[in-house]
């Protein structure tokens, strides 16, 4: 499930896309997400694991209340270690599907063809929260 972000990528967007995923998956009945992840800052920051680490304390305890509850299993990939993550191979697959060689495209034309080679719909995108 393919968000896009305005802005940067930080850990506050980072936790809007995982309750927002979360939300997604208990609709579907599915208790537990994997996320294979590298050592990008905003996946590993203070704040993202205190979340997580929140986040899975309540997502235990309405599962033992019977009410759902999307557990998360993060599985955080060593530095420099693309080959151990099992999305790359699609990346690369799917940047040489969507590029244009001959000229550059607008970020509108390059998030429709993303969501359209991995079969994804188009989404409003995450937003940074303003302090």
């Amino acid at each position: 499930m393919l968000r896009f972000v305005e802005g940067r990528a930080i850990s506050g967007v980072t936790i809007s896309y995982l309750e927002w995923l979360c939300e997604r998956l208990a609709l579907e009945g599915k208790r537990v997400l994997v996320m294979v992840w590298d050592n990008a800052p905003w996946h590993v920051s203070r704040m993202v694991r205190d979340w997580l680490r929140e986040h899975n304390r309540e997502a235990l305890a309405l599962r033992r209340a019977g009410k759902g509850g999307v557990q998360i299993v993060p599985c955080w990939l060593p530095s420099k270690s693309p080959w151990l993550n099992p999305i790359e191979p699609r990346w690369i697959h799917g940047k040489r599907a969507i590029v244009e060689p001959t000229s550059t495209l607008t970020a509108r034309e390059l998030e429709s063809r993303v969501c359209t080679h991995f079969d994804c719909e188009v989404l409003d995108h995450l937003t940074q929260l303003s302090a």
